[in-house]
């Protein structure tokens, strides 16, 4: 490699002291190559090699500052020291040289080390070479077939650093995708993740699933649902250039803990089968929170009536009532879809979602956004009835009739409740 050596990878960058490193210790893997590259971390994550003494080292480190210790693989003896702003691994190195543990990596972009006592980049396998190509080069088929999760970051890698795969490299993977069966489902979700999150992940989500990575965990895809998820991006991009705030929403996590969001939740959506249920199945052995399992199902329970968003507006508040924040992924699906179905032009399309993109952004609308003009309290204490199912039905049809025009007092309400009952005294029944 030529040229000085990044300044990112100087250790007063670190969130600990060079003082505690032997000698023999070299920081490997992605914290070089980005570094390499120029690529900023908003979240500091580095990986050390020792040739002795790692999971000692890191407890002493951890010791020092108050930091997180956790002893990830005694076996290999991995440990990990959590800081505030920064995550810092430390193994033990595979081999009696540090070159044999490079020659065990996965690709050879991964497989530059750096000595931070003599700031000095150790390339034995070229990656430095790879890095200016824009290439990701396996090492060799062994060392993939040996940790079959290789084969997905490859994609996942691609798509992040907008690298290309080498021919040769591409060839072994396909040859070797059954072998992903092994791995475990919750990291291949997780390599999934980072390609759902954005446009750029698109075509390596296609290509995975083209070269049969990702079939074992999503049996009933087919090529019509997967070539949806560009269709799906450009979808987003429109919708985002006309409402802003409904762009804003797709990019954002379906929760702070939860790292997907709403645009994944839609991609996922195709990916799965179309009936919940079954969906619900695929999604838990793929290991998805809750939240997410519930988004995707929900997104495709209510896809097929808004597909035709011909609704009263009682029907519309029930679908608004579902849909609740999973909206934006059911709108952008039904965008795709009719996009894909080429029957009518994008922008015709949009108009016939417009209004009830509209409702849902604006938090004023009563049919999208109902503000109760009683409480279940106030029903019961007013007709005098116990709580029981009936009160919710009762606030129910008053929202309704809210919308409707028909109430728009609390008075006006109590009294709709109340002829309710005497006109249906068996409703609670």
């Amino acid at each position: 490699m030529n040229g000085s050596v990044p300044s990112l990878l100087s250790p007063e960058n670190w969130p600990f002291s060079l003082e505690f490193l032997p000698q023999r210790a070299y920081m490997v893997g992605g914290a070089v190559r980005d570094a390499i590259l120029e690529r900023t971390r908003e979240y500091l994550d580095l990986d050390f090699v020792l040739s002795s003494d790692a999971v000692q080292v890191a407890r002493k480190i951890a010791t020092h500052y108050t930091a997180g210790f956790v002893l990830l693989d005694p076996q290999r003896e991995i440990a990990r020291v959590v800081f505030p702003d920064a995550t810092v691994d430390f193994a033990q190195q595979e081999g009696d040289r540090l070159e044999t543990d490079l020659h065990r990596r996965d690709f050879t972009v991964n497989a530059i080390a750096y000595n931070p006592h003599t700031q000095e980049i150790i390339d034995p396998l070229q990656g430095y070479v790879d890095l200016q190509q824009r290439v990701l080069r396996m090492i060799s088929p062994a060392n993939l077939e040996d940790d079959p999760l290789r084969l997905m970051r490859a994609y996942r890698q691609a798509a992040q650093l907008g690298f290309t795969i080498e021919l040769d490299t591409q060839t072994a993977i396909r040859s070797l995708a059954s072998h992903i069966i092994k791995v475990a489902p919750e990291r291949v979700r997780t390599e999934l993740s980072y390609m759902l999150a954005n446009a750029q992940g698109t075509p390596w989500i296609v290509k995975a699933w083209e070269d049969g990575l990702l079939v074992p965990f999503f049996k009933d895809a087919t090529k019509e649902s997967v070539i949806l998820l560009p269709v799906l991006d450009k979808a987003a991009s429109q919708l985002g250039e006309i409402w802003q705030q409904l762009g804003v929403e797709l990019a954002q996590y379906i929760r702070d803990t939860v790292k997907t969001t709403w645009l994944g939740i839609a991609k996922l959506a195709c990916l799965v089968n179309p009936e919940p249920e079954t969906a619900e199945t695929q999604l838990t052995q793929l290991t998805y929170s809750r939240a997410e399992i519930k988004a995707v199902t929900t997104a495709l329970r209510l896809l097929p009536q808004f597909k035709e968003p011909v609704m009263s507006l009682r029907e519309q508040y029930f679908f608004f009532q579902e849909a609740g924040f999973v909206f934006p992924a059911i709108a952008v699906l039904a965008v795709a879809y009719g996009t894909s179905a080429q029957v009518i032009s994008d922008s015709d399309l949009l108009r016939i979602y417009a209004p009830f993109i509209t409702r849902y952004l604006n938090p004023d609308d009563l049919v999208a956004h109902p503000t109760p003009l009683v409480s279940g309290r106030d029903i019961m204490l007013a007709l005098n009835i116990p709580a029981s199912p009936l009160v919710g039905k009762l606030l129910t049809e008053i929202a309704v009739a809210q919308i409707e025009s028909k109430v728009s007092t609390a008075e006006q309400a109590i009294e709709f409740a109340a002829r309710l009952l005497v006109d249906n005294p068996t409703a609670d029944k």
